[in-house]
């Protein structure tokens, strides 16, 4: 099956990246099943799909696009991966601790393309480095760990605040104009971490096929 590497996006994207060409080894650790080969074509669509399905009926935690290795990374994109999701976010971060211990690193994201937020989870040998939510919902700040990263310090700079996140000096413009900047910052923080799902194009150097595989959640909602 000949493919080629496409931004696979939708309005809501949720996205685990490791640093590896493990494609098996990921998917083991995350207990992912069933691989079916899939172009980036196709997953894009299916990707799509299940952001824009029903969220009650749980098929878009069903499953994932697992990409084959993308220069030197491997990406596992789907609602599932979704690190500020209240249903979510603790076996995310267990995850990713679990793959950094592994693989040295691994990030979840989520962005939402029309102005719904962000949210970024870094781990490192089997830590967490930091995660932080910006999605305007009340619990956002109980999903805070470890210091900013430096992509937020230097845009907190920019607007005159606390590069170390602290609020307790800043004035209430300069608080809601970092809270729109950091609801845009997921993609930018992916890409200076490693690969980001937006950005993929032909040029990338590619080994293996990706694959739609089903998550545990499949198994345990009798999907």
């Amino acid at each position: 099956m000949k493919d080629w590497p496409g931004p696979v996006s939708t309005c809501w994207n949720h996205w685990i990246a490791v640093p590896t060409g493990d494609q098996a080894g990921v998917m083991e650790v995350l207990s992912l099943s069933s691989p079916t080969p899939i172009t980036f074509a196709e997953a894009q669509e299916v990707i799509d799909a299940d952001a824009h399905g029903n969220p009650d009926d749980r098929h878009h935690l069903s499953r994932v696009f697992v990409t084959p290795e993308v220069d030197s990374w491997t990406l596992v994109i789907g609602a599932w991966c979704n690190p500020c999701d209240s249903e979510r976010h603790e076996d995310v971060l267990r995850l990713c601790k679990a793959l950094s211990a592994r693989y040295g690193g691994a990030q979840a994201y989520y962005y939402g393309e029309q102005g719904d937020g962000s949210a970024w989870l870094v781990a490192e040998h089997g830590s967490v480095v930091r995660r932080y939510a910006a999605t305007g919902e009340l619990d956002d700040e109980l999903l805070t760990l470890g210091d900013p990263l430096p992509q937020e310090q230097a845009r907190r700079l920019e607007l005159g605040l606390p590069a170390d996140g602290d609020p307790q000096a800043a004035s209430s413009e300069q608080i809601e104009e970092w809270t729109w900047a950091a609801f845009h910052l997921a993609p930018e923080i992916a890409a200076a971490y490693g690969v980001s799902p937006f950005t993929l194009t032909r040029e990338a150097k590619v080994r293996g096929t990706g694959v739609l595989a089903l998550t545990p959640d499949a198994a345990s909602h009798g999907i």
